[in-house]
């Protein structure tokens, strides 16, 4: 997949687009897998700058690989460890722009080179995070994480 170097304004503009079209998607599917597939799909379409997009589930005291876009992944993350499952363990959304420097990073594809991940909290507590991977340094910023926000707010109401 090509990457295309987004302004902050474009950038915001295609999550501002994709809600409304990944809530009509989801609207009535009762399914788990069915809708996270599709959300990564859709996700994939509208953030260019990642090779990598995908969910893991919460599972006890580890995350456990969902639907994802991209090169094979990690099975098990402990919580806590790595970007992901530091993530899910501090319940907030973390940037790395260069994973070489995150203490812990787990490299399941040693292209990665930065990171975004948002937990997907339900009545409080961490049920999923979302993970994107970028080739490029610094490919995630403020804007992603506020694009997100409202994206797993939606995710986060949905039957897990």
């Amino acid at each position: 997949m090509e990457t295309v170097e987004l302004t902050g304004a474009d950038k915001a503009a295609r999550y501002r687009e994709l809600l409304p079209q990944l809530a009509a998607l989801l609207d009535g599917e009762p399914d788990l897998i069915a809708n996270l597939a599709n959300s990564c799909a859709a996700l994939r379409e509208c953030v260019t700058a990642a090779s990598w997009i995908g969910f893991y589930v919460a599972r006890g005291d580890q995350l456990v690989l969902g639907p994802f876009q991209g090169k094979v992944a990690c099975v098990r993350i402990a919580l806590g460890r790595g970007v992901c499952g530091t993530a899910a363990a501090e319940r907030r959304t973390l940037i790395v722009p260069d994973v070489e420097k995150f203490p812990g990073h787990i490299a399941c594809d040693a292209g990665s080179r930065s990171e975004i991940v948002v937990p997907i909290l339900r009545s409080g507590a961490v049920v999923a995070v979302l993970d994107l991977d970028s080739y490029a340094l610094a490919a995630f910023d403020d804007i992603d994480a506020q694009g997100l926000a409202p994206i797993v707010e939606l995710l986060g109401t949905l039957a897990w």
